[in-house]
């Protein structure tokens, strides 16, 4: 790996206005990077309405079993076919540690944790659900495209209060030759028989987004944006 836990991941950062008071942290698929999803920053009207710092980490880079043990950047190795069976422990430990020092950096320069979400996309989906829903104080949200559910089978163990209260957001590509869209059914079923707030949705594309996925994400964020600038004003 080319980074420790003790280091904050390298990102791609963007800001949609100065002084940024809402946070997006959005963690990119196996063998991407950071720049993978900054493109999609000018699609979201939500993000064109206040200020929101985008955050787009890095992967440590390290071999991958699946892949030969070719080195790319992964949040943590896929060793074996049974993608969310055959999980990497130590790994996905690792990229929960790495995420969680990036949130805490946005909550030490200002961010509220009610103003910021945790994204990802496959495998940075599959990290997100994970870290945010085990998570001892709650986000805005988290958003899950195209993943599973890592540690499944243990999650009434780590779900916590607070993530249960966290809104999730995940979508899935009807015809998706990575990751079957059955495994995206298979964690929003189980996320809510354990009182999760879901919504889901699927699009007839692959391992991939769409525009229409976009917008529905899109209109789902300002409801998360909006919801807790309202509980902000009322505070005050």
């Amino acid at each position: 790996m080319t980074s420790s836990r003790n280091e904050l991941l390298e990102c791609v950062v963007t800001e949609t206005g100065p002084d940024p008071d809402h946070a997006v942290i959005w963690l990119h698929g196996l063998g991407a990077d950071g720049n993978d999803f900054a493109p999609i920053v000018p699609q979201l009207r939500c993000a064109q309405t206040r200020a929101v710092r985008f955050v787009f980490p890095h992967a440590p880079v390290r071999p991958v079993t699946v892949n030969g043990g070719m080195r790319m950047r992964a949040w943590y190795d896929i060793m074996g076919f049974e993608i969310a069976r055959d999980q990497d422990s130590e790994g996905i430990a690792d990229s929960l540690e790495h995420v969680e020092r990036l949130i805490r950096h946005e909550l030490e320069h200002g961010i509220s944790p009610d103003k910021l979400l945790l994204a990802g996309f496959s495998q940075g989906g599959a990290v997100a659900l994970r870290l945010a829903l085990g998570r001892e104080q709650r986000l805005a949200g988290t958003v899950a495209l195209s993943c599973y559910l890592l540690d499944g089978a243990n999650l009434a163990d780590w779900l916590t209060p607070a993530g249960r209260e966290t809104p999730v957001f995940m979508a899935h590509g009807t015809h998706d030759p990575i990751v079957p869209v059955a495994l995206g059914r298979d964690a929003a079923r189980m996320l809510a028989e354990n009182q999760v707030q879901v919504a889901w949705s699927e699009w007839p594309m692959q391992h991939a987004v769409c525009p229409d996925e976009i917008a529905a994400l899109d209109r789902w964020i300002e409801d998360r944006f909006s919801g807790s600038e309202s509980a902000g004003d009322g505070a005050a």
